[in-house]
């Protein structure tokens, strides 16, 4: 069957596979396609997507794109950079001004197929630079976004000309933090493209199965397989397209687990049927020896996934099995997070997107049979391969481990905090809320590029909404900042020292017992399963002259991690929490992470 198709010109932004997504969800296939393809690639298709994009659309950035994409009788819709290349393409005008960071809501205005079935204001998600300051003839303003009540209005955050048929959002209707985003993006592509829903993720699997016979040929598999979500589907995908007899299985216990982690796995491994060609290794003293003195965060995950690769090739070579290929579960985050297409600017190097796994794929030497596909994707396919929900919905758990959630130092001072101080305390008065900048920094992602700043302490009793809109506040009008964290200690603390301290047995073993209290409190208040992810981080800060550790809880809820909420705890359960997690020995303080994403990752590194 011939299925209409949606172009995603991809300009580098983290969400174009997402939008791709999106679309093949309405069951309708979705291409990416790059800027500079020749016009003829274009041909088919029933409308054209342009994606978001690091690139700065008011300075000129990314201009060498095929233009004469304009010019198909076609429907065309921009997010973001390509909302802004669509204004400018048609006559308008694109300034470096007007920030924003996370929610705000959109006050449509005007009649227009776009926003058919919606209401008069739309939650929607922003995350850019430029904005669209004027318009060209043939268009007209369809929404503003304000945030808050009394809050700052952003002109032309939607625009349209039902004439041309070319529309813009300044705002992310691709990802699942704008409400309706879904209905949107449904109404240009069913509605104003006109195309026919289709496209199934059955059809999907039979193409990956197709995909992957192809490049494995009469060879095999080997995949390093950690238990979660995606190194299971993928097991299952290879299994079905090559037999098991040509699919190998390596969990590697890192030494960067949860407690009792690689046994609860293997357990698992063999219930799921799994157990057939299942290796394991306890490789702890090899990654550990290789992070020694390790601070810098990417240097860090560098080391990771080398090492794993070591680890990889000795024990393919211990077992006979060298000329095997590498499986992974790699999902699409991991690779555009990484800066894996031309455009993407990198955000954190991911441990199965390190340069050695990078020669490898080039090579063909890597079958990655999730590439395409995110979280939410990953656990439909696992469900409809009849993969047990346990392990379908189990938290995910990065590949590098407990590696990216214990930050490491050099104990250095940072620079003058004065000014980012002054800021934030400003906006703290506002809130009733003591404020603290600490003299730390974690990765963060800001209009699709990677930052490396501080986080905010908030101290003082308010209520979670309260908290929400001053952490809010503080990503749009302080810069050099990227999360926010609310003080679950004691009183108000002032004083703070990073303190020299590198991947050790110890302070893993301390946030492992830490990480282990928080996910057993989830589990005992019935929230696992309402949580989409809690990773516990935990920082070298000595805090008002106690303690080595400072420890970060962070809920989130999300869907394909390419944004992210923060998500409540019980009075009752934080109170656990205090009492458990601050009684540890060396622990300096705990905090809960207020953070959206962006402007700060999941993780911390």
């Amino acid at each position: 069957m011939k299925h209409d198709r949606i172009a995603v010109v991809d300009f580098g932004g983290q969400y174009a596979h997402l939008i791709a997504t999106k679309v093949r969800r309405l069951k309708v296939l979705a291409e990416i396609r790059q800027p500079e393809d020749p016009i003829g690639m274009f041909e088919g298709y029933r409308g054209i997507i342009l994606s978001g994009s690091p690139a700065l659309s008011s300075h000129g950035e990314e201009q060498d794109y095929n233009k004469a994409i304009y010019d198909l009788d076609v429907p065309m819709i921009g997010f973001c950079f390509g909302h802004q290349e669509i204004a400018k393409h048609y006559g308008g005008e694109v300034v470096n001004a007007g920030q924003e960071w996370g929610p705000a809501d959109l006050k449509i205005i005007g009649d227009s197929p776009i926003f058919d079935g919606l209401g008069p204001t739309e939650r929607v998600w922003m995350s850019h630079n430029d904005t669209v300051a004027s318009l060209g003839p043939d268009f007209v303003e369809l929404g503003y976004t304000a945030l808050g009540a009394g809050g700052r209005e952003h002109r032309f955050a939607a625009i349209g000309s039902d004439k041309l048929r070319r529309y813009g959002f300044q705002f992310h209707p691709e990802v699942d933090d704008t409400v309706h985003g879904d209905r949107m993006i449904a109404n240009f592509v069913l509605g104003i493209c006109g195309c026919r829903p289709s496209w199934t993720m059955d059809a999907y699997l039979r193409q990956q199965e197709e995909k992957v016979r192809r490049q494995v040929g009469d060879r095999s598999v080997f995949l390093l397989a950690s238990g979660g979500v995606d190194s299971t589907v993928a097991a299952r995908v290879l299994q079905r397209a090559l037999g098991p007899e040509r699919l190998h299985l390596l969990h590697v216990d890192n030494g960067l687990m949860r407690k009792d982690e690689s046994r609860k796995v293997l357990d698992l491994f063999r219930q799921w049927g799994l157990g057939e060609g299942l290796h394991f290794v306890d490789a702890t003293g090899d990654f550990l020896s290789a992070l020694e003195g390790v601070v810098e965060p990417e240097r860090k995950r560098a080391v990771i996934g080398a090492t794993f690769i070591e680890v990889f090739e000795r024990e393919a070579s211990r077992l006979g099995i060298e000329g095997h290929l590498l499986g992974q579960g790699t999902i699409y985050p991991d690779t555009i997070e990484t800066g894996g297409t031309k455009r993407a600017d990198t955000i954190k190097t991911h441990h199965n997107r390190v340069p050695v796994i990078e020669r490898m794929i080039a090579e063909g030497r890597v079958v990655e049979p999730l590439a395409d596909l995110y979280k939410v994707e990953v656990r439909e396919l696992g469900e409809m391969l009849g993969i047990p929900r346990e392990a379908i919905w189990r938290h995910p758990f990065p590949g590098p481990g407990l590696g990216v959630r214990l930050l490491c130092s050099d104990g250095e001072a940072v620079g003058d905090l004065s000014g980012i101080s002054a800021a934030a305390a400003s906006i703290g008065d506002r809130y009733d809320l003591d404020t603290a900048v600490l003299p730390i920094r974690s990765v963060g992602v800001k209009a699709d590029l990677r930052s490396y700043e501080h986080p905010v302490l908030l101290s003082g009793e308010a209520d979670w909404d309260r908290l929400v809109e001053a952490a809010g506040t503080i990503f749009k009008e302080v810069t050099g900042v990227n999360r926010a964290i609310w003080n679950l200690g004691p009183g108000s603390p002032t004083a703070f020292r990073t303190l020299a301290a590198t991947m050790t047995r110890d302070r893993l073993d301390l946030l492992r017992e830490a990480d282990h209290m928080v996910m057993e409190g989830l589990k005992r208040h019935g929230l696992y399963d309402a949580i989409w992810q809690c990773p516990t981080a935990m920082v070298p800060l000595e805090v008002d002259g106690h303690g080595r550790e400072f420890v970060i809880v962070r809920p989130i809820h999300s869907e394909r991690a390419m944004t992210a909420t923060p998500a409540s705890l019980p009075p009752a359960l934080l109170d656990e929490l205090r009492r458990e997690i601050l009684a540890l020995d060396g622990i300096s303080g705990l905090a809960l992470d207020l953070t959206t994403k962006p402007p700060g990752t999941i993780e911390w590194e």
